[in-house]
This record gives structure tokens, C-alpha cells and sequence, in this order.
């Protein structure tokens, strides 16, 4: 039971491209967030707080260097209340306001700025209260000061965007239009680069279909540009119409053939309506463009997601052949080398992330020690595991060092290993009881198993990972009443795990003759996870188990299909077997035997119908 639910400590390769590989552009999100308005978290203002804001203004009122500390906090400008003659007032509602903002009491700041905004009439001042009230997440106020910013200085670009970034969050998409129409034709950076950042002011709009109608409109006197087709794809995708958005991104790469941007865009539109095309398309453009380095790291991406992982691989070499400094390329070339079983180049390539000054050392240690652990180099790699010395990867590292130590001078010296260790938190601490219970599971001590268990249990009592694991635990000592109370509590922490609702139904179903309890608990499993190869897999079980063999064979193969488990094997061969389709039945059993050699239920299955 215990491999059907265990856990794999590993750094995901999926997490690693979201966020690696930074030195190079990543693909264009077609619904891309409009601005940058409201993204931060305010701090809540409290009436003490403002207090102790306006006694300490008192105090500082009298500073020689506030006309000094206004010009750093407003800088230079248009504006006519802020100069040599600083009002008295002005200094100290100024003060209230940048120590209320400094103290995390950005209600008063916003507050206060708003009202200097609207006596001073200072484009400065403006801007200052439209920032404040942004990350207040007070759009209202933020809205009113945009606007004496821009009345105040209408030849601002930053004045003239942020008014109608918020005019366009108030749902005000046509007292927008005039201000993006000159945006567009006055921008520094010409109309090309204000296009590009059309869509992302107007996304946000609720009614794609206004926005559509807006941008082509503002796109029309630009028609001649890239860009303008590269927005109008944009904003029709959104609007629902694939076709049109692919003919704009079509037109947008005929006026540029080798814009990798708008090849993205393309491919992105293409895999929305099927993602083969979308994948097809990029392998397409870089044969045409074999420098595209964008292109290509996404394509290389793609791929990765869709596990064609030999032909990432390649892509990835190739990116690091024209990038070869690139740390984090080194290392996800490493990690598609480590998954395709290819442990002898993915050492050369860790090591190699090393000497570039990958980011997170401990992180390529840990993948080191597990390279050469696969490789039968066990010294090597708990050399590597013990020099893990903290993050996310010290507690896994320091858990396969002492599994190295167990084997080698038994599970007593790895406990006091894992014992010796300093952990930083209460997650830590968990990790490592764990960890010592996978050591006892492993050399069958199920007995001391459960009391590691159950006594961390007892100081964490409603631990999620430890009800479960103590359920587990549990089994194997035939405590079916420990594994029920456990899980149903577990169920109580978290009625959308699927995870615990399998394991309870499967436990029933193979200890027990409470079928259709089991049944109903799988049931719930499946509901919430249709597509786990275990879930089906415990259904048919449980069906078997209810004499439906033909229901049981059902979701066995499709269990099956979908991974070729060594427990799944043992369960599909023994209903074909009793089925009748024998000769099936032990080909499925022979090669899953011959994959994992070492299972305990599929030898006890094969034992039973096969014999010795």
C-alpha cells in the first residue's frame, strides 16, 4: 500500500522553466494583465497609529532639511505650490503623510496626499497621491489625483498612461479612448512600442468585445506597422475569435517574417485550438529562423510539458551551444538528462551548472547525489547529500544520506543522523520523523514504524501528511480501526483530498468485506480526480472485490494505460487470470516483474497463481 501513495522528494523540471532561464524572453501572454494597478497588499490603518503619525510630523516639522527631504520624495516637475516658500501647513500634512506611508498606515498617507493633491493643484503632489493610493488599492482616490496629474502636466506619458490604465479598471473604456489615441501618437518610443502595450492597458475591460472595437479603431491609422496586427491579434483571441486573431498574427508576421514575438503569439493562438499546432509551428519558424533564441527556449519548454523529453533535451543543447554561460540552462539540460536516464551526461552537466555559478548550489547537490546514487556511486553521492547545508532541498538530501548510512552501517546509525539534525521549523521536523519512518518501513520494522509515527502525531495532532502516514503505518500492523479514525479525521482537514478518500476506500476493499463502504469512498476519489491511474485502479479493485469482473477489468486497463504500476500490473493480471485470459495475464505480470523485480504484492500475486 505504501508505494501507492508515497511521496518523491524532487525538484520539479516544470517549476524550473516557468521561472528559469531568465537571460532569455519568454513567450507573450495574449490575456496579459492591464498595468501594473493595485498589485501589492496595503497595510490597514489603525487610529493609535495615526496618532503616533501626527505627534512625530510635530516633531520633525522644524527639520532644516524638509524642503530638501519634499524635492527627493517628489522630485523636479511641473507644479506651483511646491518651492522655496513652503507652506507651513503644507510641510506638515506632507510629514503625516510620508511617516504614515514609512510606518505602514497607507490608508492616512493616502488620505492625506489626496488633500494635498486637491489644495496644491501640483502635478508632483499628484503623482505622489496617485502612487499612494494605487497601493492602497483605493482606485476612486487613485482616479481623482490621475487626473490633477494630468491636468496639471498634459504632456506627461507616465500621467497620461496611468489615468487611462484607471479609467479603463473604473469600466470607463470610452473617456480612455481619446487618451490612448494620443498616446499612440506622441509616444518617445514612437507608435510601434505604444502599440505593444495597447492591449495590456485595455485587457482588463470586462466587454472583450468593446475592446476589440476600440483597439481596432486605434490600431487603424497604424495598419502599415507589425505591431498594429500583433494588438488586433490580441484583443480578437480575447474576444473569442480565434480565426481572425490568427489572420491578424499571420498578417503580423508577413510585414516581419522573423519577429519572434509575433511567432509566439501565433503558436500561442495555434495551441489554444490544438496544441500539436502550436508545437508543430515553432519547430516550423526555427527551421526557417535557427537563431530565434525565444522561439526556440519555448519550443524547448513545450516540449518538456508535453514529455518529450529526448527532443527538449536536443533543443536545450542548442540553446546553451549559443548561450554557453547560461547557468540555468546548464541546469535544466542536466535535469532532462537526469529524467531520461541518461545519469552519466547529467553529472558532467550539474557539475558543469556548478562552475557557472548556478543560483542555488544546494539545489544542484542534491541532484548530484541522486545522479550518482543512480550510477551506484554511493559514496560519491553522499558526499554530495551532505553537502546540503539549508532550503528546500536539505532535509530530502539529508534524508537519502541517511538511507546510504542504513545500508551501509545500518538503520541505527542513520536515526541518530537524522536525530543530530538542526531543523528551522515545525515542516522540518515532520520531514525528518518521516523520513525515519521511511527507513523503518523499508527494513520492515512496522511495528517502530507506527510508534515514530503515532508519538509525532501526538505533538502535531492534526498534521495532514502525518494522519496519513500513520494510516499507512497502520496497515501494515492490521490497526484497520487506526487506519479508518485517521483518514475520516483527515477527511474532516480536507474534504477535497482525493488522496485520503482512495486510500480508504482501497483499504476496505482489500482488508476488509465492507465493499460497499469502499465503493462509496473510491467513488468520492474518482469525482474528484477522474483521471489518477490509482483511483481507477482501487475501483477496479473494489469492483473485482464486488464480483463485477468486467467493470473491474474496465478501469484496470484504463489504470494501466495510463501507468504501468507495479501494483496496477498485479491487480489487471489477476482478474484477466481469473477472467480466463491467462496468456495476457502473465505478460503483463512478467514485465512488470521484470521493471520491478523487488515488488512485494506483484511476487505475492505471481507466487499465488503461478506458484513458485
Amino acid at each position: 500500500m505504501y508505494t501507492r501513495y508515497s511521496c518523491l522528494f524532487a525538484i520539479t523540471l516544470s517549476a524550473l522553466l516557468s521561472g528559469g532561464c531568465a537571460q532569455i524572453a519568454t513567450q507573450p501572454d495574449i490575456k496579459a494583465d492591464a498595468g501594473q494597478i493595485g498589485e501589492q497588499e496595503p497595510a490597514r490603518e489603525t487610529s493609535a497609529q495615526s496618532d503616533d503619525v501626527r505627534a512625530e510630523a510635530v516633531e520633525q516639522a522644524d527639520a532644516k532639511s524638509l524642503e530638501q527631504r519634499i524635492q527627493s520624495v517628489l522630485g523636479s516637475g511641473k507644479g506651483a505650490a511646491v518651492g522655496s516658500d513652503l507652506d507651513p501647513d503644507f510641510l506638515y500634512q506632507f510629514l503625516v503623510a510620508e511617516i504614515a506611508g514609512q510606518r505602514g498606515d497607507i490608508g492616512l498617507a493616502s488620505s492625506t496626499y489626496l488633500e494635498l493633491a486637491r489644495s496644491s493643484r501640483d502635478a508632483r503632489v499628484a503623482k505622489r497621491a496617485t502612487e499612494v493610493a494605487v497601493y492602497a488599492k483605493r482606485d476612486e482616490v487613485a482616479l481623482e489625483t490621475a487626473k490633477i496629474w494630468y491636468e496639471q502636466d498634459p504632456t506627461s506619458t507616465a500621467a497620461r498612461r496611468t489615468l487611462a490604465e484607471l479609467l479603463v479598471k473604473s469600466g470607463d473604456l470610452q473617456a480612455a479612448r481619446p487618451l490612448l489615441a494620443e498616446m499612440l501618437a506622441t509616444s518617445p518610443g514612437g507608435a510601434a512600442r505604444a502599440l505593444m502595450q495597447l492591449y495590456g492597458i485595455c485587457g482588463k475591460h470586462p466587454d472583450k468585445g468593446e475592446v476589440h472595437a476600440l483597439v481596432r479603431d486605434l490600431a487603424a491609422p497604424y495598419i502599415g506597422l507589425p505591431e498594429a496586427h500583433y494588438v488586433l491579434a490580441q484583443a480578437a483571441y480575447s474576444d473569442g475569435q480565434p480565426k481572425q486573431a490568427l489572420k491578424s498574427a499571420d498578417m503580423a508576421l508577413r510585414l516581419r517574417p522573423d519577429w519572434q514575438q509575433g511567432a509566439l503569439l501565433k503558436s500561442q493562438i495555434l495551441r489554444e485550438q490544438e496544441r500539436g499546432k502550436g508545437i508543430a509551428y515553432l519547430g516550423q519558424f526555427l527551421r526557417s529562423h535557427p537563431d530565434a533564441h525565444d522561439v526556440r527556449l519555448n519550443y524547448a519548454r513545450a516540449l518538456v510539458a508535453e514529455r518529450r523529453y529526448p527532443e527538449a533535451k536536443r533543443e536545450f543543447q542548442k540553446l546553451l551551444k549559443a548561450n554557453p554561460r547560461n547557468s540555468k540552462l546548464a541546469f535544466t539540460l542536466a535535469l532532462l538528462s537526469s529524467q531520461i536516464g541518461d545519469d552519466v551526461a547529467a553529472d558532467k552537466q550539474f557539475r558543469a551548472a556548478l562552475s557557472l555559478g548556478y543560483n542555488d548550489p544546494n539545489a544542484v547537490y542534491f541532484q548530484l547525489g541522486q545522479v550518482n546514487e543512480n550510477l551506484k556511486r554511493n559514496d560519491e553521492a553522499a558526499r554530495w547529500y551532505r553537502s546540503v547545508q539549508e532550503g528546500d532541498q536539505f532535509v530530502p538530501a539529508q534524508t537519502r544520506y541517511a538511507l546510504l548510512l542504513a545500508r551501509r552501517d545500518g538503520v541505527e546509525a542513520a536515526r541518530r543522523h537524522l536525530h543530530s539534525l538542526e531543523v528551522v521549523d515545525d515542516a522540518q521536523r515532520v520531514q525528518i520523523v518521516q523520513a525515519e519512518a521511511h527507513m523503518l518501513r523499508e527494513v520492515r520494522e512496522h511495528e517502530q514504524c507506527y510508534k515514530v509515527l503515532n508519538e509525532a502525531l501526538e505533538s502535531y495532532p492534526d498534521n495532514p501528511s502525518l494522519l496519513y502516514d500513520v494510516a499507512l503505518a497502520a496497515e501494515k500492523i492490521d490497526r484497520i480501526d487506526v487506519v479508518e479514525s485517521r483518514l475520516l479525521r483527515l477527511i474532516e482537514l480536507e474534504p477535497d483530498s482525493a488522496q485520503a478518500y482512495n486510500a480508504l476506500g482501497y483499504t476496505l476493499a482489500d482488508r476488509t468485506n465492507r465493499y460497499a463502504d469502499a465503493r462509496e469512498f473510491i467513488a468520492e476519489a474518482l469525482a474528484l480526480a477522474p483521471e489518477d491511474p490509482y483511483i481507477l485502479d482501487s475501483m477496479g479493485w473494489v469492483e473485482y472485490r464486488l464480483g463485477n469482473v468486467d467493470e473491474a477489468v474496465r478501469y484496470l486497463r484504463r489504470a494501466y494505460d495510463i501507468s504501468q504500476d507495479p501494483e496496477i500490473a498485479a491487480h489487471l493480471g489477476e482478474v484477466l487470470w481469473v477472467m480466463g485470459t491467462r496468456q495476457e495475464a502473465r505478460r503483463i505480470w512478467d514485465d512488470s516483474a521484470g521493471s520491478y523485480p523487488d515488488n512485494e504484492l506483484l511476487q505475492k500475486v505471481m507466487r499465488r497463481f503461478l506458484g513458485s
